[in-house]
């Protein structure tokens, strides 16, 4: 099972409007879901994203995740048509949501729970931190 499919917009957008924006298509449905996770994995690097947008995740952990993504695809949905949908609504849920994305980015919202990027040894960083600090060797001076 997909991270999204046609049917969790129930909550966003009704199905007969995305009928009508998708004309029936479901291949433009699915481009808007692949193109809102790409746009929300881009804000997530410090998470094992293979394991947030997995069906294996506990659905409790990503829900809100879910919603936000589900914002950003019903945007770039109803930028096709609009039948009966308020744009202005629809492009601050999806300002929003990349508010908070942005938050998780930088470490001021820590989602409880998700998975961080297994840490790799062959680098001098660590992968799944925000928080990382180094310093040159210590010199002695000799006179």
């Amino acid at each position: 099972m997909p991270f999204l499919v046609k049917a969790d917009f129930n909550t966003h957008i009704y199905e007969e409007i995305i009928d009508e924006i998708t004309r029936t298509d479901d291949t433009i449905i699915t481009k808007g879901i692949d193109a809102a996770i790409g746009e929300a994995k881009t804000y997530l690097s410090r998470y094992d994203r293979t394991a947030l947008f997995t069906p294996t995740v506990s659905d409790a952990l990503i829900e809100h995740l879910r919603s936000v993504v589900k914002d950003i695809a019903a945007w770039h949905m109803v930028k096709l048509a609009n039948p009966n949908i308020d744009l202005k609504l629809f492009r601050t849920n999806y300002e929003d949501a990349i508010k908070w994305l942005e938050k998780v980015q930088k470490g001021q919202a820590d989602p409880e729970g998700w998975p961080y990027k297994t840490d790799d040894p062959a680098t001098p960083g660590n992968e799944n931190s925000g928080v990382q600090w180094s310093s040159n060797q210590k010199r002695n001076q000799h006179f």
